[in-house]
């Protein structure tokens, strides 16, 4: 057994068949499927089940591809650690955001080019759920998400931000049930066309959890996987949307309210898989902040 054909297994269960992983790799299909062959020989036991129309892993090979990934992620950390050693950090680092969560990250990712320009970053956007399984198959090395104290268990986590939300409202649009002080209530957003954001993004969890918490039912107008999208129906005065403020604050054209109770809000921070990180990793993370 080697670093190669665990490598060709990762792609082939990442992939879904021996022709994509083979594009991925650069490599004729036969190479791909041969390197299975014969692991699988090693192993007495085959690692994927073949049909006409699909690949997908076998228990075995349930079990195997994780194994797979973490011996590849320690072979690479092995070679960062001795280019750090000579002066060249080199390495891969895989990232994991959510749309519209950035809190300084894109200053992070330009000092580290800055910095170590032999280290490549792959850029992963995605619904939190997602991110918080790549992170725990190790596709994923690190992540700035919004995490909820239960998502966080079994990650390594460091506070970026937290904010309150705000509802985005036309700056015609009345909105009912203000205060005195001009703060919106969840009960007077419940009785305005509502855009959301599909579940499984944060913003939409924590406001479903800002409403049960009042006790007010809402229905949802629209929902929408963009936060442009969102600003836009905001702006033709379609319906009103939670988000956060710094997200609010991209579109000075629009209303805010501050709500009176039960705000949603959330925590922006950079989490991590436990143990010590790869040098690229640990470089990557001293300039995010």
């Amino acid at each position: 057994m080697d670093l190669r054909q665990m490598e060709v297994v990762v792609a082939v269960a990442d992939e879904g068949g021996f022709t994509a992983a083979a594009r991925r790799l650069h490599v004729v299909q036969s190479a791909v499927s041969g390197a299975v062959r014969s692991l699988e020989r090693e192993l007495d036991t085959p690692l994927f089940d073949r049909t006409t129309h699909r690949v997908t892993l076998t228990p075995a090979g349930e079990a195997f591809v994780p194994a797979a990934r973490a011996t590849l992620r320690a072979a690479e950390h092995a070679r960062e650690a001795v280019d750090a050693v000579r002066g060249h950090l080199r390495g891969r680092i895989t990232v994991g955001t959510m749309q519209g969560v950035w809190a300084g990250l894109h200053h992070a990712l330009a000092a580290l080019r800055a910095e170590h320009p032999g280290v490549v970053v792959q850029l992963r956007q995605a619904a939190v759920a997602d991110i918080r399984q790549a992170l725990r198959d190790g596709t994923v090395d690190l992540a700035v998400v919004a995490l909820d104290r239960q998502q966080q268990r079994g990650l390594v986590t460091r506070l970026l931000a937290h904010e309150e939300m705000v509802l985005t409202a036309a700056p015609a649009r009345s909105v009912p049930g203000r205060t005195p002080a001009g703060a919106a209530n969840l009960s007077g957003a419940a009785a305005l066309p509502l855009i959301d954001f599909a579940p499984g993004w944060a913003i939409r969890y924590e406001t479903d959890r800002a409403f049960r918490a009042a006790g007010v039912e809402r229905v949802t107008a629209f929902e929408v996987n963009d936060i442009v999208a969102a600003s836009e129906l905001v702006r033709n005065d379609l319906g009103v949307c939670v988000m956060p403020k710094s997200i609010a604050d991209r579109f000075p054209d629009l209303a805010q309210y501050r709500f009176d109770r039960y705000a949603p809000h959330w925590k922006i921070m950079v989490v991590r898989p436990p143990g010590d990180p790869s040098p690229a990793v640990a470089a990557l993370l001293r300039h995010i902040r």
